[in-house]
């Protein structure tokens, strides 16, 4: 039974359907539409071009996070009410770790990275290793000069991902290619039919986003409460 995967962290929307055996239909797409306007259509289109019915499905995966905060909770909710609906397991993937579980290159450090806003960068680090990928450092918010020269120094080779690295490719002397940066549910799909064999289930009411850091409107409020405080 297959899995219908969501990733909407970044501008990209991308719907995907895999089983066990195979990665059977992916839509991706980087435009300037809302998640809010085209997931559902796309989730609709890609049901019936794979001919996969709704009821047939075996769980709900969604990235979740670190991204885009709206685009978050708009995969989320989306799956969460399909993954209710349906009476279904959901799972939450991380969106850095989906990244680079679509890069399989041994000897080589992943670095999954996306725009934190400011000059900052989400950032996680992925090896790897006899066909199984391990997370060398979990996903943090770090400033870009200060990711820039943490990667330069380390002892391998390093790949930057995600669109931060297009943001600054101008700075990366290796930048991956366009198909490889691009967040994609595939890559979500396939890694959610590991963890669902290895028994991976989140509660559809408590799953949340993974922000790792504070929304603008949460940094305002603050800021406006210690000077009230004053």
């Amino acid at each position: 039974m297959p899995i219908l995967a969501v990733d909407t962290a970044t501008l990209v929307s991308s719907v995907a359907i895999a089983t066990p055996a195979a990665l059977v239909a992916e839509l991706t797409v980087q435009t300037r539409k809302t998640h809010s306007e085209r997931l559902m259509p796309h989730i609709a289109s890609l049901l019936t071009m794979a001919e996969v019915s709704q009821n047939n499905l075996k769980a709900i995966a969604v990235s979740n996070g670190p991204g885009s905060f709206t685009g978050l909770r708009i995969g989320l909710a989306t799956a969460k009410a399909l993954a209710y609906a349906l009476n279904i397991p959901v799972i939450g993937v991380p969106t850095l770790a989906a990244m680079a579980f679509a890069c399989p290159a041994p000897g080589v450090l992943l670095a999954p990275m996306l725009d934190a806003q400011k000059g900052n960068v989400y950032l996680g680090l992925y090896e790897w290793c006899k066909g199984v990928m391990a997370e060398v450092e979990p996903p943090r918010v770090v400033a870009f000069a200060e990711a820039k020269a943490e990667l330069a120094a380390k002892d391998k080779p390093v790949l930057l991902l995600g669109e931060a690295a297009v943001m600054y490719k101008d700075e990366i002397e290796y930048p991956a290619p366009p198909h490889v940066v691009m967040p994609r549910a595939g890559s979500v799909a396939v890694l959610a039919q590991q963890l669902y064999d290895q028994g991976v289930r989140h509660d559809v009411a408590a799953l949340e986003p993974l922000y790792i850091r504070r929304s603008e409107a949460e940094e305002l409020w603050e800021r406006r409460q210690s000077q009230e405080c004053r």
